[in-house]
């Protein structure tokens, strides 16, 4: 069975790039490509593949409704995907954190998918104007091949 740190590792070949699932009210699938990375979840303290994603994007509506979410990431003919529940925290989502703590994490999952920043003062104030939030996937599931 593929683990979280060969998922890691793969996120690291391909530059953080991905594919994140989520299903939509009327159970079709939406697929977008996205830059993860693995980190600890910020409650749990368990790896888990994460994500910042922007307010307006439709799979934060869909996370909050409940869906689950799955990030799949290949190299060559191989790959691995990750599959649980997502939680959100953001700037719009409760969270038992300070919003100077929700800053960080959200620029901390950014630089885990590969994100790089010459100013991060602008970076900070730009993902609250867009109320971009961090996406966390908990691997309830994870397979792949070779």
């Amino acid at each position: 069975m593929a683990g979280i740190d060969e998922v890691r590792n793969f996120l690291a070949d391909e530059h953080g790039l991905a594919t994140v699932s989520t299903v939509q009210a009327s159970g079709h699938v939406l697929s977008s490509v996205v830059n993860c990375g693995v980190v600890d979840h910020p409650t749990t303290g368990e790896p888990c593949v994460a994500l910042v994603s922007g307010g307006s994007a439709a799979r934060l509506g869909h996370i909050r409704r409940g869906s689950p979410a799955t990030v799949a990431v290949r190299r060559g003919w191989t790959w691995r995907s990750v599959s649980g529940p997502a939680t959100i925290i953001g700037p719009d989502d409760e969270a038992d954190m300070s919003a100077d703590d929700i800053r960080l994490l959200v620029r901390g999952v950014y630089q885990a998918a590969g994100g790089e920043h010459d100013d991060y003062d602008e970076f900070d104030r730009v993902m609250l104007e867009d109320r971009r939030a961090a996406v966390f996937v908990t691997p309830n599931r994870i397979r792949g091949n070779g």
